[in-house]
């Protein structure tokens, strides 16, 4: 992958991050258990995360990120499928061929 292509799928995840554009976002079970204002606080935090390292992030792609909200331990997961959400993308670089989809868990739900 060329650095071009990391630089684009880590802004194109970001936008997906920060303001819900370019894909799908869904919550696991015991996201929705917390309420809808715990999300909407969640959804907030999420979009200005920005503790991503080797560790976390090994491809630079901002794609996986895990923090503390509210005393408990969660996790976001962006992952790449064609645009008919059957198989993986054949470029997640390219919005054209790519459904991007985050998904929001508490850690104890991965």
């Amino acid at each position: 992958m060329s650095d071009n292509d990391r630089e684009r799928i880590r802004a194109l995840n970001d936008d997906l991050r920060q303001n819900l554009l370019g894909g799908g976002a869904v919550i696991t079970p015991g996201i929705a258990a917390m309420g809808s204002a715990a999300v909407q606080r969640l959804v907030k935090t999420l979009a200005v995360f920005d503790d991503f390292c080797n560790a976390n992030d090994p491809h630079e792609e901002h794609d996986f990120g895990a923090f503390e909200f509210e005393g408990v331990r969660v996790f976001f997961k962006i992952d790449y499928y064609d645009k008919t959400l059957t198989y993986h993308s054949p470029n997640p670089a390219d919005p054209a061929v790519t459904e991007r989809v985050m998904t929001l868990m508490l850690a104890d739900e991965y």
